[in-house]
């Protein structure tokens, strides 16, 4: 058996009282032997021993034989003791066996089983000491006069003081609320809100208390330090069906990210690609020792043995509504505020839903709002922010969004779902990528200020984007489909590649390390995964290798393209500018600068952009970098638009744009079809843009099926309804209606133009 040190404090001459934590005979002997073991040679006057099972009954200690003891000399040293029991097994990844799950947590034994390990393995037991306090200091933090009550502090403080002991021979990773809904209840903030609810509705204190404590019990986490384990141990087992085991993150990032979880209020907001997305933060939070990351989702993912496990590993399941709720609501606002305070990490997804086309999906800001009214409370107004930026290689569910986004029915969550789930990433997927933003600073937001979080909601989604990095396969999907319907021989994709990773680089925009090898090396790993996907297409036959992507899955690599696209959406605009402006017999700046605009006007429900002027400065720095001077030289030479735009290699408007461009040109049709005293509802803009698409298609009016896509036309539709366009009207609304419809064909056929401009000089 290991010992610390003594436990007997330095002071001998004042008294002692041993609180020791223990819930069975075994324990017990331990520590009362650690104690008579260590005795100084000149021990305290006075010295008493009370037991406490704190550990094991954290939530419902039997403070009263505390009592006698708190009366006496206020000099009196407290000093909390327990027994930390190891699980035998080396190495800092705990995995709970079949055999503890039925025998119980192993690092909790019961009598019968501690005695089992004390003879076979006493090294697995040792005991330590919490920090220690006079009765005197406890009093100064306590408040009130009910001596039961400051029995439970006591208590309570010396639970702490020996979690904190215990973490230090564990990690921090087993830092756990304690007695959570107890501390909630003692807080007047709590009283008072639960005193106003009652006036408001007339519903008596009683029964509000009574709804409390069922509230309490669905919506508070309860995470245990063997559940943490048997979580961790599931996520690690779900990646590593399909993924590399270890998560790509940068080192550096994540001891930033360490030492502002560890003194600030913080919230790490994820992007939401996948239901692995959840999985993948926690296993990355876990593996490197952060405090438990306590995991907000919706109370649908709640089901069976998973939502019994992940409660009792930190997941908080919310409801889908309760704004009607005012108990909910503010037990919801005191706990989040007291997790806070605590500092304990908040997490969840902050799209709100799995991004069914693969890029930023706009942010919800419900959550947020409840976590800042939270933070104010609380009195702390520099809560942290933090955006986690989450990418993959490939993702099991990308398929079933096309299916979606055709206008299929999501399948419901269940346990069967789940089970069906985790069984289809028995394949290789590749890599998992994290990557961490600067933390936005939430402070001084004025209270209902929904313009304020919105505006910070933005923030985060700048910072996400800024952070993701280009990976193989976005930037592969992203070559091919500007390509297509060609296809490119081995050396084109290689040059597209190198010309792609040098543009990023020049712009400090992140690629994944990759490509710091050999990226061809890294493709042709890469190649055969993606094929047996069905992805990405190779012909071997001829006299050089080469890579299409079948038009089936035009769908399926949009997808993977649009997780990257916001770093294009800037050069795209100024080449679709410069093309427009090239056609313009004079005025070409002015003209150049009114498509700029408009282009950033019509895809506004798409893309998150900076302020106007902040736009036309990026606008003017990517152009700049071809030719410092070219405003002057656009309006005073008529062939200047089209020598510029041969030197814009790589050319990233048509594979960029070409999907929004079709489905909102779809929209537009649909609109221009119908008469003038005639509305266009969401609904109905979205069963005939379906329809209209896949005619379209099959008529090859457009040009992939990726553009047929329910998110697509839906913020088509919003665009047209901005535009004031929907609602009936006269014979000068039908016009417009139609003007718009050619300003989207022109759109599709610039962009087909600058395909042609992208081929390589010597394609046949």
């Amino acid at each position: 058996m290991s010992t610390a040190p003594t436990p007997w404090p330095a002071d001998t001459a004042a008294p002692v009282l041993f609180i020791i934590d223990a819930s069975h005979r075994p324990e017990r002997q331990l520590l009362g032997q650690w104690l008579d073991s260590t005795r100084p040679e000149q021990p305290p006057a006075t010295t008493h021993r009370v037991v406490l099972p704190i550990a094991t009954r954290q939530e419902a200690i039997d403070e009263i034989s505390l009592l006698p003891f708190l009366q006496g000399d206020p000099d009196t040293i407290v000093v909390p003791i327990r027994v930390v029991w190891g699980d035998g097994r080396d190495g800092s990844r705990p995995t709970p066996r079949l055999r503890d799950l039925l025998r119980g947590n192993v690092r909790r034994p019961g009598a019968s089983r501690a005695a089992r390990i004390l003879r076979k393995t006493p090294d697995r037991a040792t005991n330590i000491a919490g920090a220690s306090a006079t009765l005197a200091a406890l009093r100064a933090r306590w408040s009130g006069d009910d001596e039961t009550a400051f029995a439970r502090f006591v208590a309570n403080q010396a639970g702490l003081a020996l979690d904190i002991a215990e973490r230090q021979q564990r990690g921090g990773r087993y830092k756990v609320p304690r007695r959570v809904a107890q501390n909630l209840r003692r807080r007047s903030a709590f009283q008072e809100a639960l005193t106003q609810i009652a006036e408001d509705t007339g519903e008596s204190v009683e029964a509000l208390n009574e709804r409390a404590e069922e509230i309490f019990k669905e919506l508070i986490a309860i995470p245990r330090t063997f559940w943490q384990d048997v979580m961790a141990a599931f996520n690690r087992k779900v990646i590593s069906m399909g993924y590399e085991p270890e998560i790509v993150i940068d080192k550096q990032r994540l001891e930033t990210l360490r030492e502002t979880v560890r003194t600030r209020p913080s919230v790490l907001l994820w992007t939401h690609k996948t239901h692995i997305d959840g999985f993948a933060v926690y296993s990355m939070l876990f593996e490197n020792d952060f405090p438990v990351p306590h995991l907000l989702g919706g109370v649908n993912m709640a089901f069976g043995g998973l939502g019994y496990a992940a409660r009792r590993s930190g997941g908080i399941f919310i409801r889908r509504s309760f704004q009607d709720d005012l108990l909910y609501k503010m037990i919801l606002r005191q706990y989040l505020g007291y997790l806070l305070e605590k500092r304990f990490p908040l997490t969840w997804a902050f799209e709100g839903t799995r991004s069914r086309v693969g890029k930023l999906m706009p942010p919800r800001y419900g959550i947020l709002k409840y976590v800042a009214e939270a933070a104010r409370a609380s009195g702390d107004d520099n809560l942290r922010i933090i955006p986690i930026a989450l990418n993959y290689d490939l993702i099991r569910d990308v398929r079933d969004y096309v299916k979606e986004q055709g206008g299929g029915v999501k399948q419901p969550e269940s346990l069967r779902w789940f089970i069906g789930y985790v069984r289809g990433l028995r394949q290789p997927l590749g890599k998992i990528y994290i990557d961490v933003g600067e933390p936005v600073i939430l402070r001084d937001v004025p209270e209902e200020d929904d313009l304020a979080l919105k505006k910070i909601a933005f923030q985060v989604g700048v910072e996400t984007n800024r952070v993701t990095p280009i990976t193989v396969t976005s930037l592969v999907t992203t070559i091919l489909l500007g390509a297509a319907p060609r296809a490119l021989t081995r050396l084109e994709l290689g040059k597209e590649m190198l010309r792609y990773l040098s543009w990023a680089r020049a712009r400090d925009i992140p690629v994944t390390d990759d490509f710091e090898r050999d990226q061809m090396d890294h493709f042709n790993d890469l190649a055969q995964v993606l094929n047996s996907h069905g992805l990405v297409q190779h012909f071997d036959d001829g006299p050089d290798t080469v890579y299409a992507l079948a038009p089936e899955q035009h769908p399926v690599a949009s997808y993977y393209r649009n997780t990257t696209i916001h770093h294009f959406v800037v050069k795209a605009f100024a080449e679709l500018a410069l093309l427009r402006a090239g056609d313009a017999e004079s005025n070409r700046l002015e003209i150049f600068w009114s498509a700029a605009e408009r282009l950033r006007d019509l895809f506004k429900f798409e893309f998150f952009y900076a302020p106007r002027e902040a736009f036309r400065d990026e606008v003017v720095a990517e152009m700049d970098r071809y030719d410092a001077a070219w405003q002057t030289r656009l309006d005073e030479d008529p062939a200047y638009a089209a020598d510029l735009l041969r030197r814009f290699r790589p050319l990233v408007a048509r594979a960029a744009l070409l999907p929004f461009v079709e489905a909102y040109r779809v929209v537009a049709n649909v609109l221009s079809r119908l008469p003038a005293d005639e509305d266009l509802t969401a609904a109905d803009c979205l069963e005939r843009s379906l329809a209209l698409g896949r005619q379209a298609y099959l008529q090859r009016r457009i040009s992939t099926e990726a553009s047929i896509g329910k998110l697509f036309f839906e913020n088509g539709y919003r665009l047209v309804d901005n535009l004031e366009l929907t609602q009936a009207g006269d014979a000068e609304l039908t016009a417009r209606r139609e003007a718009l419809s050619r300003e989207f064909r022109q759109l599709a056929n610039r962009l087909e133009r600058l395909r042609v401009l992208a081929l390589p000089e010597d394609a046949w």
